[in-house]
């Protein structure tokens, strides 16, 4: 299969969490890039559109947008936040 990313995934195996509308679920991040990620989660339906990922270690939270859904992973694209 034909690598489509622009950047090369790190296989990585690190809590965090899924913030949104004022509810937090943990999962575990399993793949990440400059651009993306891609992450286990028991209850993908709950999970909104778009949503923060805040990482466990090292504390960094990132915008992230739902780009697809296979059972219980999802994989996210990360949003750009405009600067102010």
């Amino acid at each position: 299969m034909e690598e489509k990313r622009k950047y090369p995934r790190t296989e990585i195996d690190e809590p965090a969490y899924v913030s949104a509308g004022g509810s937090v679920m943990s999962c575990v991040i399993r793949n990440i890039s400059e651009e993306g990620a891609a992450i286990d989660i028991e209850n993908p339906a709950f999970v909104p559109a778009r949503f923060r990922l805040v990482m466990a270690k090292g504390a960094s939270v990132r915008e992230c947008q739902i780009a697809w859904i296979q059972h219980k992973r999802i994989g996210i694209t990360f949003v750009a936040v405009p600067q102010e």
